[in-house]
Formats: structure tokens, sequence, C-alpha cells
């Protein structure tokens, strides 16, 4: 590749060591050439020292700082690199010309590009075994759902292939293959649309291949203050809850058994005993065979359908302020619903950064990261979150056989994260490389994720710095905040808020967007909608590999490669916002598919360890997985650490505890499982979970709302209150509300809700989406 500036004499530092070598900046790279090893004495001068590049692809840039100096200055000028694959580098220079030339080079090709048909992928020629792939057909909705049994050839199992959004004129942030139940016709579903917000009305993704129970998805209902209904829209989700039963009923009411109990303590209680009980049956063997035939039936247990809402439900009732919000459950009496508090987009990207600023002097320092910086960050708590709240999914579908519908605001972030981990942990398909491949396909790229919006591919402004410190000739020292005098320094407001990720982020939502050159509108960066919702997954994804070690035929290899290729835009898989906009962008015709690179590297990223048996009857083969929230951990080779420098501490209490219930149990026997199980709550938690505090915050049916006290229920009873004293109801509610104390503690500390709890709570209010 031609290298447009070659800068000679340049010092790189990575991890606290410095070596000198040339940079290579191309179009669409930084190469960094430097010797191998240049501390280890004389060389022969015949024999010419091995080189090492490092590369790095501009848009996978995080943030960069250009720290020119005075001229009577001992230290060099610097530019300083944070990158979202969590590479930390700085790059010394001889002089300030010479430095400025290659930041100002570095940011032409990126905040500068103004489109994304000027990324790499348009202009990557992939390896000829790459090309040997055809990653842009790899998945066939079809196909895929013709394994779970939907087919005009088959036997109707309920649902049927509907044509409605083949030109994407119904929903244009949906795929053109759609699944609805079979009784429901096109012309209800067209009156269904105007009800769910951007016209994601509920549509299959997932069938159970054992019970037939489902898994569908939309996004939230368009309800408001006045609480509106939608008769089509009613039909519609109580047809999908309905759909696999013979002559099932439309208008079904669950019986009592099914109810949830009537307060949180109650509620509490049963999921812990329900989990309990669900986990033994698995490991027991729990599936119910047919002595007749020999073939496996379902998991016992009455149907239960459930809604679950994955926001905080304080964020729901203020979206219903802004004409949306969620269901009312008077008209859906066939299901409850849940709401699993996980946080939104705006949470998710500061927790991230927090990550960033415990780490951020990996480039000159060898020293381990700080580890109050990662436990404030609260990001294992997330993780823990979306787990708890996958499971909930999963038990209910495998094991209660019910169906579940599941939406958060739009229906494309937290919704993608609990679907598609829910089927990883139901169908052992979507843990081979291939099934993890159609998952991705269809639950992220087909049903709209915005990866451009969520990724910011192009780049922003407010992500280049120019620090003009007038202490730039003293040394910086490790854990030192480069913005320590942001007074003196031209920096854009939006660089120091991103630098600083610990302060207030009251202003996000109001952030003003500086770009310069001639953006397209559509495809800028917004910095403010930028989130790791899909690092989270794969986030998620890597912990159940880590505890279940044969299960999955997929590494931790091929999670972190992935999470790599979102962001180098080498391939054209992840640059836009939906399968509309691919296909517009002819990127099939005019970019290579990542799944080019993973399908002909397939040996590299294969589980040596792993056993695709399947066998109910056999602990640790069972088809269901599902995780074990205590032994949630740091993702540490993705943020490039060693595991004991981020999970010693966990790894420690979690060895003393499993010390001490070995003690107990040699002194007493062995214990059964319920004294397990009680034993188990003291067992120190991945950050921040009470000893019974589900991720399940609140159950709401058709009569009533489940809250955690009086001031709660009365809360929510009047964000449902039809009339115009509800917007009053709701104000005056919320001005008393203490939202602090429900949220969960961080991972790995025993105490209460303390004062970091009440700025993540304070960061919902103000950042609704």
């Amino acid at each position: 590749m031609e290298a447009k500036k070659v800068v000679h004499n340049v010092k790189g530092i990575y991890g606290g060591q410095t070596t000198t070598g040339i940079l290579r900046l191309t179009d669409y790279h930084m190469v960094f050439c430097a010797p191998i090893d240049q501390h280890a004495g004389p060389a022969d001068p015949a024999t010419p020292p091995k080189m090492r590049e490092r590369w790095l692809t501009y848009p996978i840039l995080s943030y960069c700082s250009l720290r020119p100096t005075p001229p009577t200055s001992r230290q060099s000028p610097s530019i300083r690199i944070r990158c979202r694959d969590f590479t930390f580098v700085t790059f010394n220079f001889v002089d300030n010309d010479v430095a400025r030339e290659a930041f100002d080079f570095i940011k032409s090709r990126t905040c500068k590009l103004g489109t994304v048909e000027k990324l790499y992928a348009f202009s990557h020629r992939p390896l000829k075994n790459e090309k040997e792939m055809n990653g842009w057909e790899f998945y066939d909705p079809k196909a895929e759902f013709r394994r779970q049994g939907i087919s005009e050839k088959l036997p109707d199992k309920g649902w049927r292939v509907t044509t409605i959004n083949k030109d994407y004129t119904f929903c244009d942030t949906y795929p053109a293959f759609l699944v609805v139940p079979s009784k429901i016709s096109d012309n209800v579903l067209k009156y269904a649309r105007d009800f769910r917000s951007r016209n994601r009305i509920p549509v299959l993704t997932y069938i159970h291949p054992i019970n037939n129970c489902t898994i569908t998805r939309s996004s939230q209902p368009l309800a408001g203050i006045t609480r509106r209904t939608n008769v089509q829209d009613e039909r519609l989700v109580a047809a999908s809850f309905s759909a696999w039963m013979p002559g099932g009923s439309e208008e079904s009411t669950p019986p009592a058994s099914q109810q949830e109990p009537a307060d949180s303590n109650m509620l509490e209680a049963s999921l812990s005993d329900m989990e309990r009980y669900e986990d033994e049956l698995i490991s027991r063997s729990a599936a119910i065979y047919d002595e007749r035939t020999g073939e496996t039936r379902i998991y016992g247990r009455q149907q239960a359908n459930m809604i679950v809402d994955a926001r905080p439900s304080i964020n729901a009732m203020v979206n219903q302020v802004q004409g949306m919000g969620s269901e009312n459950m008077d008209k859906y009496k066939f299901a409850t619903k849940t709401f699993l508090s996980i946080g939104n987009i705006h949470v998710m990207r500061n927790s991230l950064n927090r990550v960033v600023e415990a780490l951020k002097d990996a480039d000159i320092s060898p020293l381990p990261p700080n580890r109050d910086l990662l436990h404030q960050s609260n990001w294992l708590r997330h993780i823990h979150e979306i787990l708890d709240g996958s499971a909930i999914i999963t038990r209910r579908i495998g094991i209660n056989h019910s169906h579940v519908l599941i939406h958060c605001s739009d229906g494309w972030d937290r919704t993608s994260q609990l679907s598609s981990l829910a089927q990883i942990m139901l169908d052992p398909y979507f843990r081979t490389i291939e099934g993890f491949i159609v998952l991705v396909e269809k639950d992220w790229l087909s049903f709209g994720h915005m990866f451009r919006l969520r990724s910011g591919h192009l780049n922003h402004e407010d992500w280049f710095a120019v620090q003009r410190d007038a202490l730039a000739g003293s040394k910086v020292q490790p854990g030192e905040n480069d913005g320590r005098n942001d007074a003196l320094q031209n920096v854009l407001t939006g660089a120091r808020r991103f630098f600083n990720p610990t302060k207030d982020e009251s202003e996000l939502d109001t952030a003003s967007e500086v770009t310069s050159g001639k953006v397209v509108d559509e495809e800028a960066t917004t910095p403010k909608m930028v989130s790791p919702v899909f690092h989270q997954f794969l986030d998620c994804a890597y912990q159940l590999i880590k505890q279940n070690p044969t299960r999955f035929e997929y590494n931790e290899r091929f999670l972190r490669r992935l999470l790599y290729h979102l962001y180098s835009c080498q391939y054209g898989t992840f640059l836009y916002n939906s399968e509309k906009q691919r296909k517009d962008a002819r990127v099939g015709e005019r970019t290579s598919s990542v799944w080019d690179y993973f399908l002909c590297r397939k040996q590299e990223f294969t589980n040596p360890d792993y056993d695709p048996t399947v066998d109910d009857r056999i602990r640790g083969k069972e088809r269901i997985i599902l995780p074990n929230l205590k032994e949630i951990r740091w993702w540490y080779q993705v943020f490039g650490r060693t595991d004991d420098e981020m999970n010693g501490s966990l790894n420690a209490a979690a060895a003393a505890e499993n010390g001490r219930l070995a003690a107990v149990s040699s002194l007493h026997g062995s214990p059964r499982l319920d004294q397990i199980s009680r034993s188990a709550s003291g067992t120190p938690k991945p950050p921040g979970l009470g000893n019974t505090h589900s991720v399940l915050t609140a159950v709401e049916t058709g009569h009533e709302t489940i809250t955690s006290d009086d001031k709660h229920s009365a809360l929510r009873r009047s964000a449902s209150a039809e009339g115009p004293n509800a917007f009053a109801a709701i104000r005056d509610g919320l001005s008393g509300l203490n939202i602090g104390k429900s949220i969960l503690s961080n991972l790995g500390r025993a105490e209460a809700s303390g004062p970091a709890t009440a700025p993540h709570a304070e960061q919902e209010m103000r950042e609704m989406t």
C-alpha cells in the first residue's frame, strides 16, 4: 500500500516500552515500522534487523491529541492515540512541524472524509482465499426459518412469510423477509404498524424446535399520556402468543397460577426458588420423554407468556409523556409485562468511557489499570443486567414453554442484545460458527441495528485535540491527566468531555455537533449516538464461552476479531444502519463481507475442546445453557491486559468463598441443593448485586402493577391514568422518587447503593431514548 507520508526517527511508546522507527501514513492506515528488539545489544552489520509493523486503521481511532512543545523544551512533541480496540500508543516526533503535519494528515483521513463510501472497504482488495468465499450470500432468511420449521412447503406452525415489506415501504428499518402469525392478514398489519415506533411491529425471530414457543420483537407502542390502544396490535400480539396451539384463542386469559407475585419481596423469593428449581431441572434431565416414541417433549410448567420491556420503567414513563411508552396490560391479558432496567445507549457509552479512563495510560506505563476506576465504570454490572435479562427470557421459553415479546424503545439496541443472547442459550446451532454468523445477520443486521450510527465510522472533530500546555516540557507521569491545564488548551468542549468522562455529562443530549467539510448529514457521526451496544453483546457471549468451554465451536479470539472488524471498516458488513441502506449502497457488489475473513480462516477461530453432543439426560450436555451470574469477569484479552490485572481481586474473592464452602461441606457432609443456594447468596458477585436482587424489577399484569413500595406503585398508576392530570401526576411522582434505591450496586462491593448510583439514575432521566 502506497505511503502518502513517511516520517523518520519516530519514537513509538506502547505498554511503557519505547522503540524508534518509521511512521508511514497511507490513505487508510498508519504503519509504524521498528526493529523487533532494540535492546539486545550490537547486531551483525551484515544482517538487516528484523522489523515489526504495527498497523492502525483510521476509523478505529477514538481519540487523538497533538501535544506540541516550546522550542526551549527538551521534551519531544507527541501524538497520543486511543483506539476502539483498546490499543493505546504515543508517537514522539523530532519537531513540532513534523508532528503537526502527521496530525493533520490523520485527521483528514477520518472526520473530514465526508462519506462512508471513502472508507477502506470500498478500496480493499481481498486475498485469494477470501475471494473464494461468498459471505454476502451466507445468510438466507428462507433457509434459516425453514430450519426453524417455517416454510410454505412444511406443515403450518401458525406462522407465515409476508412480502408486505419487500420494497421497504412498510418499515425502512426492517428486513424485506418478515414472519407473522398465519391468522393475521397484511391488512391488519397495515393498521397495526401505526401503533409501534418507526412502524416496527411485532414479528417472529425465533421458534423453539421442541415446544414451538417463540421470541418476537418490536419497538415500543405509541401509547402516549392518554394510554392509547390499538385493536390490531392487540390481535397481532395475541396471535403471536397463541400461534403454536391448535385452535389457540387470541382472547385467552392466563390461569391464576400464571399471575406474578403481588409484591417485590415475594417476586424476588419466587425468582430465586424458580432459578434453583429450573437449574436442577435441567441438570437432572428435566426434559420429558415420550415413552412410546422416545422423543423429547417439553420442559414442564404452565404457560406464562411475557412482554419484556428492556428499559427501566421510569424511562418508559418519560417516553409515555413524549407520545410513546409501554403496553397497557388491560389490553394484553394473555401475558404479563416485565421491565428489565437495562440502561440506555448514553449510560453504556459513559460506562465504557470510564473503563477507558482506567486504562488510558497503557501507552506510557506498564502499570496495571486503576481498579477503582474500573469499579466505578459499572461495566460488569451492565453485563450482568443483560445476561440476567436474557436468562429470564430463556427460562420462559425453554422451561416454562411460554412466548416472549421483546422491545426497548426503537427495538434495535437492547432488543437485539436480549433476543440474540437468549437464542444462544436456547439453541446449540447458534453456538456454532455458522449459526453465530446467521444470528448476527438475522437479529442485528437485518433487523436494523444502527451500526453506522452506533460505531461512528467517520469519527468526529471532537475526537481530535491540540493540547497547548504551558507545562509541556514536564514529564508525563503514569495516571496523569493530559487535560489538567484545560484552561490553557485550545481544545473543543466536546473533546474535553470525551477525554474526561468522569465529569457530569448532563450536556450529552444537547452537545452541538462540530464538523467541518462537506459531511453528508445522514452519514456524519453524532457523538451522543455512539454506543458500545454490539460490543456488550460480544462481551456477554464471551462470558458464556468462558463458563461453558466445551459448548461453543467458536473461540474467544473469534469474538475479539469481530469486535476489531466492527471498527476497522475493511469490510462492508457493518457500514450501514439497515438492510435497505446496504442494498441502496450495493455493498454486496462493491465491498467484501466480513464473514469472508472468518470463513477462510475457520481453523483459527475454532475451539479445539468443542463437543457438539446434546443430551438433556447428561449434566453438562443439555440443550439449554444458562449464565452463572456470580462468575462474570472482565474480558481482559479485549482490553489488552492480563487476567490478574483485570480480575485478580474478583478471582481471589471467589476462591476464598469456594474454600469456605468446601470447609463447611467437609464439616457437615454434602449440603442439599437448597442449602448451597442459600449459602451462595453470600458469594462475591460480579460487580454489583444484592444478595437476592434480580435484574427483573417490575412485573405488570392486566390488573396490577408490582412495585417495590407504595410510592412507586402510585407513580406507575398515575402514569397510566387518563385525563388532564396525568402529566401532573407523573411530574409529582418523579419529584419524590428516589431512583437510586432500586439500582444494583457495583460488582465486587458489598455495600448498598452509594453515591455512584445516583448519577447513573439521574443520567437515565436526562438522557431518555
